[in-house]
């Protein structure tokens, strides 16, 4: 659950735990919420803190091996110190996560402030140090610059068309293909120099060519031009991957660390085709109207055939209730359809799982739907 209030962070909460057995975030999230309910009246009730912005969001960093799933709970907060102690104690008591048993721990509550001070003053002596060292001129920076400018000069013409492109295109095994000279320089300012430019909206032979030889990743303008030469080059070219600028800015006036964003999100061009195969699914308005009502409250909603309501519970407990109750068509909540919940589901015959969304390598059963909240067509 997430406040829409900034959360000016005072202390963050470090609690450790050990689960024996294998549990997800969401059934994490669900016992720290669940079982410190009530313990202490509304002034430290999580939701009720997370609410009036004096709690953050809660952080799980979980790892599950040899049937044991251990890791840490983050919670930042701007409570005080004693209040902030009263909750690092009252998580300290989960002794459960789904239907596991757990032990919590206190790792430490660190105060923010004091690391925040600790870190000014360490740049500070850098920025001091920086200044000082600023008035002499060094000669490696003057060696570098000297350099930038020969390799500036390295922009050279392939292919029959004359293309600009980089001193590797040829050499190098993967290769970027960018929409004018423009972008050639700005991405070999960079270091880039396997690049190449399209420069124009028909794509050149000797594209099409590299495209058969090589590894190719597209990086285009975050417009409308970038869309078109996208389309043309997925119908004339064997482009592997798919990398665009920010949505309004093009490739030439892009940084350093724009340009490295842009190609570390690259997508696979098949993945690209299957997104757009993908439609969302048109269910029963109840279903529809759950998910709307059901997103950030870790909460479960149990459906009947008739899309009447049979339950409304926590999503820590949707496993185990749902060996108990009868007549379920459909399961709609805010978490994670695992493989242990399918399983469950499956054998009380029910025909819909809808969820935020969905773990990894689930063997689906025949006959069962499995569905996230973004396949629900609204």
């Amino acid at each position: 659950m997430g406040s829409s209030q900034t959360v000016t962070v005072k202390y963050v909460i470090r609690a450790e735990f050990k689960v024996e057995g294998v549990v997800e975030k969401s059934d994490v999230i669900g016992a720290v919420f669940g079982q410190t309910e009530g313990l202490f009246g509304p002034e430290l009730d999580l939701r009720e803190l997370q609410r009036s912005g004096r709690v953050g969001r809660i952080e799980i960093e979980l790892k599950s091996e040899k049937d044991e799933t251990t890791g840490v709970i983050l919670i930042p907060t701007s409570l005080d110190r004693v209040s902030a102690a009263i909750l690092a104690a009252s998580i300290e008591s989960i002794d459960r996560v789904g239907p596991c048993a757990a032990r919590m721990s206190l790792g430490k509550i660190e105060d923010v402030r004091e690391a925040r001070r600790r870190a000014i003053i360490r740049r500070a002596k850098e920025v001091l140090h920086e200044w000082t060292m600023e008035a002499v001129p060094d000669t490696d920076q003057i060696f570098r610059e000297v350099s930038e400018t020969l390799r500036m000069a390295r922009v050279q013409k392939y292919g029959p068309e004359e293309l600009t492109a980089g001193p590797d295109i040829e050499s190098a095994k993967e290769i970027i293909i960018v929409e004018g000279r423009a972008d050639v320089i700005n991405l070999l300012k960079y270091g880039m120099q396997n690049v190449i430019a399209v420069e124009g909206a028909k794509i050149p032979e000797a594209i099409i060519k590299l495209c058969r030889e090589k590894d190719v990743t597209a990086l285009l303008d975050g417009d409308r031009g970038g869309d078109l030469i996208l389309k043309e080059l997925k119908q004339v070219a064997n482009i592997k991957y798919i990398a665009r600028a920010p949505k309004g800015k093009e490739v030439e006036d892009l940084t350093s660390k724009e340009v490295e964003t842009a190609l570390r999100n690259k997508i696979l061009v098949r993945q690209v085709r299957a997104m757009k195969k993908r439609k969302k699914i048109l269910l029963p308005k109840r279903i529809v109207e759950t998910t709307k009502d059901l997103g950030g409250t870790l909460e479960a909603v149990l459906l009947n055939k008739e899309m009447a309501p049979i339950e409304r519970l926590a999503v820590s407990e949707l496993a185990e209730r749902l060996k108990d109750v009868k007549d379920v068509d459909t399961v709609v909540f805010d978490g994670v359809i695992t493989q242990r919940l399918v399983d469950v589901a499956n054998e009380k015959g029910i025909k819909y799982l809808v969820a935020a969304r969905v773990s990894d390598k689930i063997k689906q059963p025949y006959g069962m739907h499995l569905l996230t909240f973004t396949d629900v067509k609204t």
